[in-house]
């Protein structure tokens, strides 16, 4: 006798599941404890077992997709049985003949930016190499031969923790590649985006969904976090005076925008948005800089931060404040940041947490620069320190997230060459 496979519920707070590989097809025999599929719930990846012999007469529910617990996913009868009385009063409808790419078990937000080619093309290998529009940057920027890297992904793709991991192997290319212009690389990069799309929606894992929904009540409407890290900043108060010699007007907060847009590159899960039942992952780096208004706050926006020098993020950035001080901005110019950076360390404050924007899903408060006593090498110096604290919406990214682009942003500001 036909029975009903529904979807179980395989920890205590799962009220849905997805649905990541069918590990049966219609018309295999399965008998009592042999995997069925591969479930994606609130809190792992689970394999979901028979509970009955039989052969699968039919899926109901197809790769990729959520399914609630109770709800019919597929039935279990004898060969040629008929099983329309098990199915829903509409009929099931049938898989499609290309179903959705399950994600992997522990998904990460793909940057939506037009993939860019890498540089040097990989000879060919007789296989044909398949990654992520996130991979094929990553690579890109880093001078990785992709037809060397084996994909974990689903079918063998290269995904970004394939890249992750190739990079911990031996330092980039990008950072040993002779310096090119920085006005044609920024006009190439620009011109790769603009071909591509403005932003990419991403579907929530369950993890991401039990968040989203539980934080929130904790914390509402955005559920932040904080993390605050110690920056060296020798190297930069260094360059800023010898640039102050020469009459430049790039100040150190000038320095800490092209920082932060650079590490955003790196980690654009903070350069997102959350967008109640997906996350929203932006292409393109904008910061909006926020400044103090007689009676407020506004956050002029530096467009493209990531791809400007420090010379046109210094003008652009001064032009912003003024125009936003005498209030005369237009509306797309305060409008459509990706990321804030709050500075009141002019102000003589060392540390504060900031409150994010909506819909960004970050904000970087960032504090002055002073001298304070610190140990190098075991010996007691002086030196030039800053803290700065990332405030996180919580439904978008995770402590190890907001932790890893700190890391770069430090890496950055410490080594400031890198960021040539």
């Amino acid at each position: 006798m036909a029975s009903r496979v529904v979807m179980p519920k395989l920890s205590d707070t799962m009220e849905e599941g997805r649905i990541l590989r069918w590990l049966k097809k219609e018309g295999d025999t399965v008998e009592t404890g042999q995997a069925l599929a591969e479930v994606e719930t609130d809190k792992a990846t689970v394999e979901m077992e028979a509970y009955t012999n039989g052969t699968i007469r039919k899926l109901i529910s197809s790769e990729g997709q959520f399914v609630k617990v109770g709800d019919l996913i597929a039935i279990i009868g004898a060969p040629g049985e008929d099983v329309s009385g098990l199915l829903p009063a509409a009929g099931a409808p049938a898989l499609p003949a290309e179903t959705k790419p399950a994600p992997a078990a522990a998904p990460k937000p793909p940057q939506a930016a037009a993939p860019l080619p890498p540089a040097g093309a990989p000879a060919a290998t007789g296989r044909s190499v398949k990654a992520s529009p996130l991979a094929l940057r990553m690579a890109a920027e880093a001078g990785l031969d992709l037809a060397s890297l084996q994909g974990t992904g689903p079918q063998g793709r290269i995904i970004k923790r394939d890249i992750e991991a190739a990079l911990t192997q031996a330092p980039p290319a990008a950072l040993a590649r002779p310096a090119a212009p920085q006005r044609a690389r920024s006009l190439a990069l620009a011109a790769a985006r603009d071909a591509g799309p403005e932003s990419q929606d991403i579907e929530l894992s369950p993890v991401r969904r039990t968040i989203a929904k539980r934080l929130v009540q904790s914390k509402g409407p955005v559920p932040h976090f904080y993390l605050t890290i110690d920056v060296a900043m020798d190297r930069v108060w260094d360059a800023y005076k010898a640039l102050r010699d020469q009459k430049s007007s790039i100040s150190v907060n000038d320095i800490i925008v092209k920082a932060a847009a650079l590490a955003l590159r790196q980690h654009p899960e903070l350069n997102a948005s959350f967008a109640g039942d997906h996350v929203k992952v932006f292409s393109r780096v904008h910061i909006g800089m926020a400044v103090a208004l007689e009676d407020g706050l506004i956050t002029p926006v530096l467009r493209d931060a990531d791809l400007k020098p420090l010379e046109e993020i210094s003008e652009e950035a001064r032009s912003l404040a003024e125009r936003a001080r005498a209030k005369k901005l237009q509306p797309n110019e305060y409008t459509g940041a990706t990321f804030s950076i709050s500075n009141l360390g002019m102000m003589g404050i060392e540390e504060f947490s900031a409150i994010i924007n909506p819909p960004e899903a970050a904000i970087l408060a960032v504090g002055a620069v002073r001298q304070v006593p610190v140990v190098v090498d075991g010996a007691l110096a002086v030196g030039w320190r800053m803290k700065a604290t990332l405030s996180v919406d919580h439904r978008v990214a995770d402590g190890a997230a907001g932790a890893r682009f700190l890391q770069t942003l430090r890496k950055f500001l410490e080594h400031p060459l890198l960021m040539a």
